[in-house]
């Protein structure tokens, strides 16, 4: 039953592609990139058309762009090359004359730009998640040193190893044993909120010690980097990327999505007002849902400007 759904919307939407391109003079790739939204909403669109393809040679360069930005190739001296080549090919396809369509090039280069630097991104984090922390790798070690300076200003640790982790959510005395499962990512994206959100970083922290409300700071802050990685993953945080990536998507703008997830987590669990903690799997469950549903908008933009309430 499913193949032949699969037939007959395949089959209809080859008629409708066929009647378009007859009475437009353009293809589907044209109509998306004249017709659609800059942002999410064209980039999808286009995503969408050039992995429907059944054309050899368009199957054939996506899955070289495939392979380039999934072995983090798509960077440096080679990305102009390869996005210009993506583009020819396109062109040549399609049959379609540069001079005249200048425009379509233009927005038809950015969301290849988009769309294979995404995947690339997925590359980068993953890579990152995969690196152990390293107590005997001094980056390792400045890096978490510099996560407690950003939270705890005024007070000094009395050693490497202490009870003083505690009060930033570590739940031992060494923190190398919690980012076990996301590696020196869950370090990273904790030290990019601390550092480039300073104040509102510290202000969540505070909300961490509420007598009634409060939570591990740093293993909620890890636990948050676990559900970036799956919205990054799935695809659902394209929306996002698309919408807020004016060059090719890079580890800062992930960075910069955690701290937004961080920031807004936090506001919500203290919303729900939590019995004791054992609820925080249910209201993980409910804030990722209510992000997932406002990221299928390809309209939404999510402004990262933090600012701080007064509670």
């Amino acid at each position: 039953m499913l193949n032949l759904w699969w037939f007959l919307t395949s089959y209809v939407r080859s008629v409708v592609k066929w009647f378009l391109r007859k009475t437009t003079g353009l293809c589907e790739l044209q109509r998306i990139c004249y017709g659609e939204v800059s942002g999410a909403p064209r980039i999808l669109a286009v995503e969408r058309s050039l992995n429907l393809s059944k054309s050899p040679q368009l199957k054939k360069l996506v899955s070289h762009l495939n392979d380039i930005s999934d072995n983090l190739r798509l960077k440096g001296s080679n990305e102009r090359e390869i996005l210009t080549g993506a583009v020819s090919t396109v062109l040549l396809v399609k049959k379609i004359n540069p001079r005249i369509h200048f425009q379509f090039v233009k927005n038809f280069s950015k969301c290849v730009e988009q769309i294979w630097g995404y995947r690339q991104l997925i590359a980068e984090i993953e890579s990152l998640r995969t690196v152990s922390f390293d107590s005997e790798n001094a980056e390792h070690e400045e890096k978490l040193l510099k996560l407690w300076k950003a939270l705890m200003p005024d007070d000094k640790l009395a050693s490497r190893i202490c009870k003083q982790w505690q009060d930033i959510g570590f739940q031992g005395e060494d923190p190398k044993t919690d980012f076990r499962g996301m590696g020196i990512l869950g370090l990273e994206n904790l030290l990019f909120f601390a550092t480039e959100y300073e104040a509102a970083a510290r202000h969540v922290l505070s909300h961490s010690h509420h007598p009634a409300f409060g939570y591990c700071f740093a293993i909620v802050g890890i636990n948050l980097t676990s559900m970036a990685l799956q919205l990054v993953r799935s695809g659902d945080a394209k929306t996002y990327f698309y919408n807020n990536s004016k060059c090719l998507p890079s580890i800062r703008l992930f960075h910069q999505f955690y701290s937004f997830l961080f920031y807004e987590f936090d506001r919500y669990w203290l919303e729900c007002e939590p019995a004791d903690i054992m609820e925080f799997s249910s209201i993980r469950t409910k804030f990722e849902n209510n992000i997932r549903n406002s990221l299928m908008d390809p309209r939404t933009v999510y402004k990262i400007n933090i600012w701080i309430d007064t509670v």
